[in-house]
């Protein structure tokens, strides 16, 4: 996964450093970080589905 330079450093800051991570979370927490937008969320959510993961639904 080739995430942009901001993408990266914001999800660096906020600790998360492995995919696995993002299945506990929900898109919008991904989207509240500043750096994100929704490409990175898309390059991040075909990352998890290649594993059979997805994020959060949030319930």
């Amino acid at each position: 996964m080739k995430l942009s330079s901001p993408a990266r450093r914001a999800l660096a800051s906020a600790g998360y450093l492995r995919l696995e991570q993002f299945s506990k979370l929900t898109e919008a927490e991904i989207l509240k970080l500043h750096g994100m937008g929704p490409k990175a969320l898309k390059q991040i959510r075909q990352a998890l589905a290649a594993k059979g993961q997805s994020f959060d639904d949030g319930s």
